[in-house]
């Protein structure tokens, strides 16, 4: 569930919203028009046919040797839930991208950077052009070992986030439904898609483990996720010539607050039972500001997700791209999210 809210303090408009080394990487979508096709020479290819032969999709698999010798040293490394960790490449908004090492190897990567190659795609391909190249079927079959897995996706997962077969892999793709657009797009193995359970599922034999984690270790799964949500909302904006937002530590505390309490009631809302609704917590917090926003949402696998279910939803995105504010804090507990934006005075 997402909920959004955005108040002004100065002025008499309220809008309030309800409803988630480079180069190898770099211009390497040569064969893609996003205006077009995803494959000029045959427009309508069955799901077998659709293969990656760079980018994105073909780090799956390498290990650690591979990946640095590639990319160099990650900027920073996150934890995240499921057991691996995210190598994130962040020297430009223009080329960010996310890495997921697991014993060694690579298991998925996410792209959301416009310059990054996610061949057979393209940041900022048109739907029409990848509905029309390719044939999307609302179920995925998995089998491993004696279980049987099925994914199957709901008309808005086939809107906003279908899922394809890649040969050996599977991508998500992030569609941006307002601008009709690829957003990011996220290549998973087997193990990570069955361990993540993006999708509704049904099988026969036993789900895919994942750790319980130490509180201790949900801090750090915490850090990341925010750190990647700040990230990801403002390449977001820049793509709409946006000012990038500012860092804002008190803020972010503030948020953390109310995620945390979200964990404990049945329905997700803004206004807590406790501290009141984000003017009341601003005010206790003795946050100066001249507009204040705030995005909030449940049980999304991690950063990436939530963030391209805010863009979806039209009070969050509202909030996320509003030109007024200046500063973003982030709270995450567990999988409930926050972002709490102000203007400065």
């Amino acid at each position: 569930m997402l909920l959004s809210i955005v108040f002004f303090i100065i002025g008499i408009y309220t809008n309030i919203g309800l409803e988630e080394k480079l180069n190898p990487l770099i211009d390497g979508n040569k064969d893609v028009n996003p205006n077009d096709t995803i494959n000029e020479k045959n427009p309508h290819m069955e799901k077998d046919e659709v293969m990656a032969k760079e980018g994105l999709a073909i780090t799956i698999g390498k290990n650690i040797k591979e990946v640095k010798k590639e990319f160099g040293e990650p900027d920073r490394i996150d934890m995240s839930a499921y057991g691996y960790d995210w190598w994130i490449y962040n020297k430009d908004y223009n080329d960010y991208f996310q890495l997921a090492m697991e014993n060694g190897k690579v298991v998925s990567a996410y792209g959301i950077g416009d310059n990054v190659n996610i061949s057979p795609f393209k940041i900022g391909q048109s739907i029409d052009a990848i509905y029309s190249s390719l044939y999307i079927e609302p179920t995925v079959d998995i089998e491993a070992g004696d279980s049987v897995y099925r994914f199957e996706l709901s008309e808005e997962d086939m809107n906003m986030r279908p899922l394809i077969e890649l040969g050996d892999i599977h991508v998500q793709l992030y569609l941006d439904k307002f601008s009709g657009t690829v957003s990011s797009v996220r290549f998973l193995d087997d193990s990570t898609l069955l361990k993540q359970q993006p999708y509704e599922l049904t099988y026969h034999g036993s789900l895919v483990p994942v750790k319980d984690l130490s509180e201790e270790e949900w801090t750090n799964v915490r850090v990341g996720n925010e750190r990647q949500i700040f990230d990801i909302a403002n390449i977001m904006r820049s793509r709409f010539d946006l000012k990038p937002l500012n860092w804002n530590d008190s803020i972010a505390k503030i948020a953390y607050l109310n995620s945390q309490e979200m964990k404990g009631t049945q329905e997700e809302t803004q206004v807590s039972e406790t501290k009141g609704d984000l003017a009341d917590r601003l005010k206790a917090g003795k946050i100066q500001y001249s507009a204040a926003g705030e995005n909030i949402a449940a049980n999304y696998v991690d950063a990436a997700a939530v963030m391209e279910g805010w863009l979806n939803s039209e009070g969050h995105r509202e909030t996320m791209l509003s030109e007024e504010f200046t500063d973003l804090g982030v709270g995450v507990y567990k999988k409930y999210y926050t972002q709490n934006f102000i203007a400065k005075k």
